[in-house]
């Protein structure tokens, strides 16, 4: 064993088979530290930055002490889509680990984890480095070039700790009785994916008695950061690449402006700051049904609403999807052709 070992990657997405060599190399180093790069050609429909990636490291590794993570924007490593096409400057290999050697004052029989394929580890080459190498077994079954160019086709493949920043939130919005919750839920069984009820609904049942006879302006702030809170952790506890949102913060708002007659200032800056990937709207053109707690239901006053919903998303500059067939299973069939165009590239 050896004392200090370190392991410098991009790790964009964090994923199991990078995971499984961290923990090689952590059972032959007393310390390991991880040197986590910019991606030199990120996915173009994520952003991801290194403190995300630290994140995803310092979590997966939170209970193993002797694993230290560090980033750095100084160290470019080259993309590749095999080692049999890199060709290593020495000169700059070397230069790059004496800084890091320099920068984390670590000891000068600092050892460097690489795969057993990769090009520092090659005879005539590891000779020539400031650090001695040690080898980590190959993880076939995870080609890191092929999950960083389509994480949503190896999604299984990434990390639960990453998948937060790898699932797309998707919306289900429109006026009362429009079919919203029956969608959710059959678009979360068909995806098998993470979501969050309609936060309002919830919050009269929990916080007013189950009726909205108590609601009032000073309820919809609550309303509004109780559904950032969920879509937080629905989308950290992501089970698909798609997570489902029962209704939304411009609904919210909507519901707000008609009941109180004012904007509210937190739900509004609530809409701007947790922006949702994608919004389906749901025109209001299927049968009212009261359900005790709804009160749009002639209409004038469902027209009016959706009208308040649209003219919201203009205001935030939010374009959301318009699902207007009235038939429930056609507008479920029209959700599950988007989603599968916009998110699974299918």
């Amino acid at each position: 064993m050896v004392n200090t070992g370190i392991i410098i990657g991009h790790f964009e997405p964090l994923h199991l088979g990078q995971i499984r060599s961290i923990l090689d190399a952590a059972g032959q180093a007393k310390s390991l530290h991880i040197i986590i790069t910019k991606h030199p050609s990120p996915h173009p429909d994520f952003t991801i930055t290194l403190q995300d990636k630290a994140r995803w490291l310092q979590m997966a590794c939170a209970e193993l002490p002797f694993i230290q993570i560090h980033t750095t924007n100084e160290i470019a490593l080259p993309l590749h889509e095999s080692f049999d096409e890199v060709s290593i400057d020495i000169t700059a290999s070397n230069a790059k680990l004496q800084r890091i050697i320099g920068e984390l004052s670590l000891p000068t029989d600092t050892v460097l984890f690489v795969a057993e394929n990769h090009s520092l580890a090659q005879d005539g080459t590891r000779e020539q480095l400031l650090m001695n190498v040690i080898t980590t077994p190959l993880q076939p079954e995870f080609d890191s070039y092929a999950i960083a160019r389509d994480p949503i086709a190896h999604w299984s493949a990434i990390h639960p700790q990453a998948r937060g920043d790898y699932t797309k939130t998707v919306a289900i919005v429109g006026g009362e009785s429009s079919g919203k919750t029956t969608l959710v839920h059959k678009l979360v069984n068909y995806y098998g994916a993470s979501f969050v009820l309609e936060m309002g609904r919830l919050y009269v049942g929990t916080d007013l008695g189950g009726s909205e006879i108590g609601l009032q302006y000073s309820d919809y702030g609550p309303i509004a950061l109780n559904h950032a809170q969920a879509i937080r952790k629905a989308a950290a506890n992501a089970t698909a690449p798609v997570t489902i949102i029962d209704t939304d913060f411009v609904t919210t708002q909507a519901f707000c402006e008609e009941y109180e007659g004012r904007t509210h200032p937190f739900v509004s800056a609530c809409v701007d700051e947790f922006r949702l990937d994608h919004t389906i709207m749901l025109d209001n053109n299927t049968p009212w049904v009261a359900d005790g707690m709804r009160s749009l239901g002639n209409p004038d006053a469902r027209g009016r609403f959706e009208q308040r919903l649209l003219d919201i998303f203009s205001r935030h500059n939010i374009q959301p999807h318009l699902i207007d067939k009235p038939d429930y299973d056609a507008r479920y069939q029209q959700a599950v052709t988007f989603i599968d165009q916009h998110i699974y590239g299918k």
